[in-house]
């Protein structure tokens, strides 16, 4: 606890002025000097005259602020803290019926009770791994998720914030400071979100206006300066897009910023922890390189504005997250992220200190890596990073020099070379295509069967129906065994269409399952091409039963005859055609 002296002046009655110092005596003597009373005078008309002088204490306390948020929040908390429409939010705590009726009759069914655990273990296992994006967005914008501090004071063993962009404004949707690990010194810079609404319009809800920028862009230039590593943590919606921030040059600041980062010459490391929205995420993630928690997103616009945008209704989202390709494993395969940091079963809130350690792991590893390089190379390589990112050709390459020298109506002219080896190319296809029996082998087609069963499964596993398909298989295979012969009863049949409803009705929501829908697209073109083919074979036969077999043997000579023809051979007399070449 702290305390502070406080000094009070005031008039002590009609005419008796005072001054209130505090109750100890020898504050007076020691503190204020031994004529202190005797100095205060008061002019009174035309002389002087010396009023008494009163010292009392007054001492007040208050808490010490120390860390923001509680430990342990309840997640069925009614009030305080943000109410949050998620998935995964787990259900009030229920009692057990198996438990109670153990526990009623004295029996042991520990076997059941571990069976129904590892079943439900298992079930939320596959519900995690197989996640749509829209789903792994909800998670990464989880209340409960940990935020920057939270993982800073996690990581590091000291940690002093630094604060202000030296121009007038401390924007708190940023935080920086300097903080060390294992004994090293780094700068932190990230997006800070609160905890409830008060914590959130506090911080602005991690959306930084130019000044967070800007103050970003300081404790960047003040780490090069002393060489300090940078770590970047990103957790943002996007930057705050409103008139002020645009009349402050919004789209300056992060420029700038991005200017900036290409330049300096200290290791960076972004770490993507939650969400990363367009301009305002990337104004502190141009890195060396990027690291992104298992269900974090980075996008370039929110999958909410983006089917507003297209499809006129925000309803779309998941379709829209679909095309986006916004989750970490999409972005580590199109080489925007360097690497994936695990989470917990369930999320990163479902345990932060581990998580935090994780990415504590992660930037130890990756700094190991950064800091053998010297100035220039890491210049470099921040630079080929992002030359790799999105790389294209338009037409035939065609040599610098020879380009600034073109003619307009050479550009995109291809060469007599060129053209001839195309023309080669395509007749090799040609003979090829004809030579195939069979485009659609029956292994392809087994194959893709095989698939489309797999995404079936994982689909009725995230549908919550996997157990209902299981216990009716069950009823089914007792019905079969007791009487063979019999049809499976109404109760039965009722249960397979509710399945069976329940299924089709969230396979038709719209951006939900693509990769099942697109797999039973593809076996039903591929249902409808082998129907074709057979009764294309089927009216050859036909066909074939009708020719007589002197025409036959026309149509055999010419087919010849062409097949020479396009090879350049020559054609024999007995063929029907001229001694010639061509």
């Amino acid at each position: 606890m702290a305390t502070a002296l406080s000094i009070s002046a005031g008039n002590c009655g009609k005419e008796r002025p005072c001054i209130e110092l505090g109750s100890y005596a020898s504050i007076v003597k020691d503190v204020f000097g031994e004529n202190l009373i005797r100095s205060c005078k008061f002019r009174r008309g035309n002389g002087y005259r010396c009023k008494g002088v009163r010292v009392i204490a007054r001492a007040k306390k208050w808490k010490k602020h120390e860390y923001p948020w509680p430990d342990n929040i309840d997640p069925n908390i009614t009030s305080g803290h943000l109410s949050y429409l998620s998935h995964f939010k787990p259900s009030t705590e229920k009692p057990k019926p198996v438990r109670g009726m153990a526990d009623e009759t004295g029996l042991d069914f520990s076997d059941q009770i571990s069976t129904l655990e590892n079943k439900y273990q298992q079930a939320l296992k596959d519900l995690y791994t197989h996640l749509t994006p829209i789903q792994r967005l909800s998670i990464a914008r989880h209340p409960n998720r940990p935020t920057v501090l939270d993982h800073i004071f996690n990581i590091t063993e000291k940690w002093v914030e630094l604060h202000g962009d030296r121009a007038g404004y401390d924007d708190p949707a940023i935080v920086t400071g300097i903080g060390t690990i294992d004994g090293k010194s780094y700068m932190f810079i990230g997006h800070q979100k609160g905890r409830n609404t008060k914590e959130n319009i506090a911080r602005n809800f991690a959306m930084p206006t130019p000044h967070g920028y800007r103050k970003a862009l300081r404790m960047m230039k003040y780490a090069d300066h002393h060489g300090f590593p940078i770590i970047t943590f990103v957790d943002t919606p996007g930057a705050f897009a409103d008139l002020k921030s645009e009349e402050l040059g919004q789209g300056e600041a992060i420029a700038h910023n991005l200017r900036t980062m290409f330049g300096l010459k200290v290791p960076i490391v972004s770490i993507v922890t939650g969400e990363g929205g367009s301009g305002g995420a990337l104004a502190i993630a141009c890195c060396n390189k990027m690291l992104m928690l298992e269900n974090s997103a980075f996008y370039v616009a929110s999958p909410e504005a983006c089917a507003a945008i297209l499809w006129k209704s925000s309803q779309a989202a998941p379709k829209a997250a679909e095309k986006l390709k916004i989750t970490a494993q999409e972005h580590y395969r199109l080489k925007i992220a360097d690497g994936i940091i695990p989470e917990p079963l369930g999320g990163a809130h479902v345990d932060p200190a581990w998580t935090s350690q994780q990415i504590k792991f992660a930037i130890i590893q990756t700094m190991e890596e950064l800091t053998k390089m010297d100035k220039e190379e890491l210049l470099h390589h921040r630079k080929l990073k992002y030359r790799y990112i999105g790389g294209f050709q338009e037409g035939m390459p065609v040599e610098p020099e020879r380009k600034r020298n073109m003619k307009l109506s050479e550009i995109n002219k291809p060469m007599e070379d060129d053209i001839e080896l195309e023309l080669e190319n395509l007749k090799k296809k040609i003979l090829e295509s004809n030579s195939a029996t069979d485009p659609i082998s029956s292994q392809a087609i087994e194959k893709l069967k095989q698939d489309l069963d797999q995404e079936i499964t994982n689909a009725f596993i995230s549908m919550g129906l996997q157990e209902k398909l299981e216990s009716v298989k069950l009823e089914l295979s007792k019905a079969s065994n007791d009487q063979p012969n019999k049809p499976p009863n109404r109760h039965l049949k009722e249960k397979v269409d509710q399945i069976m409803q329940e299924f089709q009705h969230n396979l038709a929501r719209p951006g939900a399952y693509l990769g099942l829908k697109q797999k039973l697209e593809k076996l039903n073109m591929v249902g409808r091409f082998i129907e074709l083919k057979e009764r294309s074979e089927k009216l050859k036969a036909e066909i074939n039963q009708k020719v007589p077999d002197e025409l036959k043997a026309k149509m055999k000579l010419l087919k010849n005859a062409q097949e020479k023809l396009s090879k350049g051979e020559a054609i024999d007399k007995d063929s029907g055609g001229t001694n010639r070449e061509d």
